[in-house]
């Protein structure tokens, strides 16, 4: 497409973004002259584009009330469709602005009838998955690494770890995955000759390199990407044998929150947690019985928390049943 077409596009859209926009102000949007503006403005007219210009001071372009173009010729079960896909993707916290600006395009171009009736389903729908807070990485960084990665080409990061230490690394990314509300990319990092797991948020450029390789048949992004986390750094490394077979404790527990091995007597998880009340209470919730290994503290919460249980349960049999 030549550069007019494209920035006659632009202008377009910039009509149904705005209900009027003066000359001078299109011009500098779109990087041309006033003039060059006058002569797009025809040009859709003669295209059967209602664009219509006051002239005058405070004179400007727009489109005629009610003129909508059709959203890219999609049926009504395929816009709705679009929208659900964009509704999900920002609960999910899926490039927030982008989300954003994208469902209202869409919105603005639905047929009224069409509009209403995804309106009514936004307003109603509920979802059992929490909106995500976390922080979203540029489209562009995300686009970068996938093509990169698709066609094998090493790029170099610029990189801020946890601790806010600015590195620069070459990575032969292996995937892309979106875990818990974050982009992640792994790979095997140059920098430190391992394969490593990278927070798309913390990085501020991707760089496309020359140099080419291949991604190893084991390579298992959605794996690195979990056992990974698991790995995280907290206050209390905890060791725990669970009295049950090691297929039935990994329906239970997640490889992201941490790792099971055969046991003797059952099954290892291993794991780092912030709380270890919380990790009483999370023990508690498996359902199964289970050995402390360590550390020894483990179990005056675990005490703790029975104690407190009892105490509501006898609380509870003073009070009246609710109905």
């Amino acid at each position: 497409m030549s550069y007019p077409a494209t920035r006659m596009l632009a202008m377009l859209e910039l009509l149904q973004a705005h209900h009027e926009l003066g000359g001078r102000d299109l011009a500098q949007r779109l990087g041309v002259d006033e003039r060059t503006v006058r002569r797009y403005a025809a040009r859709l007219a003669e295209l059967g584009i209602p664009v219509t210009a006051e002239r005058g001071r405070y004179g400007g372009y727009h489109l005629m009330p009610g003129y909508k173009l059709p959203p890219l010729m999609l049926t009504d079960d395929e816009a709705t469709a679009v929208v659900l896909g964009l509704l999900a993707g920002r609960r999910l916290g899926l490039a927030a602005e982008a989300t954003e600006a994208a469902l209202a395009k869409i919105r603005r171009v639905l047929p009224i009838t069409l509009r209403e009736q995804v309106s009514a389903l936004e307003e109603t729908l509920g979802f059992t998955l929490a909106e995500r807070a976390a922080p979203t990485p540029a489209s562009r960084a995300v686009l970068t690494l996938a093509a990169a990665i698709r066609d094998r080409r090493r790029v170099t990061l610029r990189y801020r770890s946890w601790k806010g230490d600015q590195t620069e690394r070459e990575l032969d990314g292996h995937g892309l995955v979106f875990h818990s509300g974050r982009w992640y990319v792994t790979g095997h990092d140059h920098w430190s000759g391992e394969t490593r797991t990278f927070r798309l948020d913390r990085i501020s450029t991707v760089v496309p390199g020359a140099a080419s390789y291949e991604i190893p048949e084991e390579s298992d992004p959605v794996r690195q990407v979990t056992a990974s986390l698991a790995q995280v750094p907290y206050a209390h490394v905890v060791e725990v044998v669970l009295h049950v077979p090691l297929a039935e404790a990994a329906r239970r527990v997640p490889p992201s929150v941490a790792t099971l091995t055969e046991a003797p007597d059952g099954v290892l998880l291993r794991m780092r947690a912030e709380s270890l009340d919380g990790m009483a209470a999370m023990l508690a919730g498996l359902g199964f019985r289970f050995t402390i290994v360590s550390p020894r503290e483990l179990r005056t919460a675990v005490q703790r928390l029975a104690e407190r249980l009892l105490t509501f349960g006898a609380d509870g049999d003073r009070q009246p049943a609710c109905h």
